[in-house]
């Protein structure tokens, strides 16, 4: 995991913004920086920047920016499978001189041109300079777990792991985003990444599963190298079970490929205990975890969180949620993000980070997209109903399953209507959680119109691919890069597998949830491994807290700092409507969110 920023065009970059630009960078990357720049005909040049985070191969001889003859690459993050893809590269005769996964990455290209990322499996953005066409070949990974914004204008491209290197590198201010202000307010952070547009107007974000190549006439051309179109074929259930259990363990295995220390994030669900349990029995590794810990019984996963720890006899170490300086690290933490935290789950998660960062960890692995890949949300089970029914399959054994079972453990009143998704398959109101009550606090409201990409004709696999691709995934991928980078830490994501994406997207639905339990197969890939008590646990509650905890909002000057009447939040936000609100119940999930994204939006405008 590094840092990489860089500009491509024709403009020459002082070397005080170059330097200053490294400073920022120190924190992705605080084992080693350096910089590449190249002058060439009619005024051209190119800089590449670097910072490294030493996790493969920590020898010097694997410091960026990396060459090989004419080509140049900056890269931030890993390829999982470079062991397997460097001995493929010895058999072509290839001589190596490192033992990174840089150093492959780059023999691919050089080798399969744009076309090299069919064969990773990993995390990446990178760029590649070729010194003799002048063609800048930058890549970011098929999930979009590393970061990759760019900015066009009329002298070339600027392009960084984040919108700071961009704004540092380029010399300019940029206005901030009002729509994106307006939007998150509205809808809250599932609508962030239905476009490629940031807080930041003019800077872009490359999507994931893009290429962008820039030539020597400084012309940008973009394609997607994957678009997932799942379809369902034909197997039976115990070939399910064996091949889904072989590609996750496999998955698993690779990305815990690492030359420094490592740990696991354990929450009390079946996806963080899953994975510790399978490096613990599977794999025999001696592990550390970390879990955080919300007193409220909503949130609250001790119990399972000890069950593991007792069942795996390993290390944990636990931290609990309190209102201590909590503005002041959201201030500390917005300003390290250049914008928004999206939620309180990722304010949780950064406060992980910095207690990870103290013993010395370098690398987590977390279980996000295993609730979007094996089907984890309570509305997938009505989802899976309509399914049966549609399907006039077994629809009333697992309605009668769901009723027993689920029903009693949801909170939202709209997860209990078990025809929610029969009587109108295209209701969406969940999505943007209680939109229209929240809205009335905005001035200029945004009208809901709710959009999704054509991913199968299969409502499952279609609203699970929109949730990993354009909803709730890029969201926690942006924020958990962001707060593990701040403390130089590098975050992995097992689940996030091509191969794994691509099997069980392509089993028949019926599957994924059975008995009353969701994520069924992922459930029988644990058997054995994750301990059975949570293994069966039917209750999900979510990596998350109240706002309540974090916060007294009868504390007189809690509500002075809230309601100041020159902050710029007012511009957005109907001053007297959101004093109205916050004397009202604040319990309420959809509340809380509210509350936690009026917050860090006004912050983020104070700031700027």
């Amino acid at each position: 995991m590094c840092g990489i920023s860089g500009f491509f065009g024709k403009s020459k970059i002082l070397p005080n913004n170059i330097l200053k630009t490294l400073e920022l960078m120190r924190n992705r990357g605080p084992n080693f920086s350096d910089f590449y720049e190249n002058k060439f005909d009619k005024g051209l040049a190119i800089y590449l920047l670097h910072s490294r985070l030493s996790i493969i191969d920590l020898q010097k001889r694997s410091n960026q920016p990396f060459k090989i003859r004419e080509f140049v690459i900056i890269f931030n993050g890993e390829i999982y499978n470079y062991l397997e893809l460097r001995q493929s590269l010895i058999e072509k005769g290839i001589k190596l001189k490192t033992n990174s996964d840089t150093e492959i990455l780059l023999n691919y290209y050089i080798l399969y041109g744009e076309k090299c990322v069919q064969f990773f499996d990993g995390m990446w953005a990178f760029a590649i300079f070729n010194t003799k066409t002048k063609n800048l070949f930058l890549s970011r990974d098929n999930f979009g777990e590393k970061p990759l914004y760019f900015y066009k204008n009329n002298l070339g491209i600027f392009f960084g792991s984040e919108t700071r290197f961009i704004e540092s590198l380029s010399d300019e201010i940029f206005n901030i985003n009002s729509n994106k202000i307006n939007r998150f307010l509205s809808f809250g952070a599932r609508c962030l990444f239905k476009d490629n547009k940031t807080f930041y107007r003019k800077i872009l974000s490359l999507r994931n599963s893009e290429n962008l190549n820039v030539d020597h006439n400084l012309n940008i051309k973009k394609n997607r190298y994957w678009l997932p179109k799942p379809k369902i074929k034909k197997y039976n259930q115990d070939d399910i079970f064996q091949i889904s259990q072989n590609l996750l363990v496999k998955s698993l295995k690779r990305r815990m490929r690492s030359d420094v220390p490592m740990a696991f994030l354990l929450s009390g669900g079946v996806d963080s205990g899953g994975l510790t349990s399978l490096a613990v029995k599977k794999f025999k590794k001696t592990i550390n975890t970390f879990s955080i810990i919300d007193q409220d019984t909503r949130y609250n996963e001790i119990k399972n969180i000890k069950k593991v720890v007792s069942d795996l006899k390993c290390k944990n170490t636990t931290i609990k949620i309190s209102k201590t300086n909590f503005l002041n690290k959201l201030k500390d933490l917005i300003n390290y993000h250049n914008s928004p935290v999206f939620t309180l789950a990722q304010f949780l998660h950064s406060e992980l980070m910095a207690k990870i960062q103290k013993t010395g960890t370098k690398v987590v692995l977390s279980g996000t997209g295993a609730d979007e890949i094996f089907s984890g949300y309570y509305d997938h089970y009505l989802i899976h109903l309509a399914y049966l029914k549609n399907k006039k399959n077994n629809y009333e054994l697992n309605y009668q399953y769901w009723k027993k079972y689920i029903k009693r453990n949801i909170r939202n009143p709209l997860f209990k209507k078990k025809d929610l998704f029969l009587k109108n398959p295209k209701f969406r109101d969940h999505v943007y959680d209680n939109s229209e009550i929240l809205s009335k606090n905005l001035l200029n409201p945004e009208k809901f119109e709710f959009k999704e990409n054509n991913y199968s004709n299969n409502l499952f696999s279609n609203r699970r691919a929109n949730e990993l691709f354009n909803e709730t995934v890029p969201a926690i991928l942006n924020n958990e890069d962001l707060n593990s980078m701040k403390y130089s830490i590098e975050n992995r994501s097992p689940f996030l597998n091509k191969d794994l994406f691509n099997f069980i997207f392509s089993i028949d639905p019926i599957f994924l949830i059975q008995k009353g339990y969701s994520k069924y197969i992922l459930r029988k890939n644990l058997q054995g491994f994750l301990n059975d008590k949570v293994r069966n646990d039917r209750q999900k509650k979510g990596f998350n807290c109240s706002i309540n905890t974090l916060l007294d909002f009868k504390n007189k000057s809690t509500q002075d700092y809230l309601l100041e009447k020159n902050s710029k939040i007012f511009e957005f936000i109907n001053r007297k409507q959101f004093k109205n609100f916050l004397n009202g119940d604040l319990n309420k999930n959809y509340s809380s969110k509210f509350i936690f994204s009026f917050i860090s939006a006004k912050i983020f405008l104070d700031k700027n």
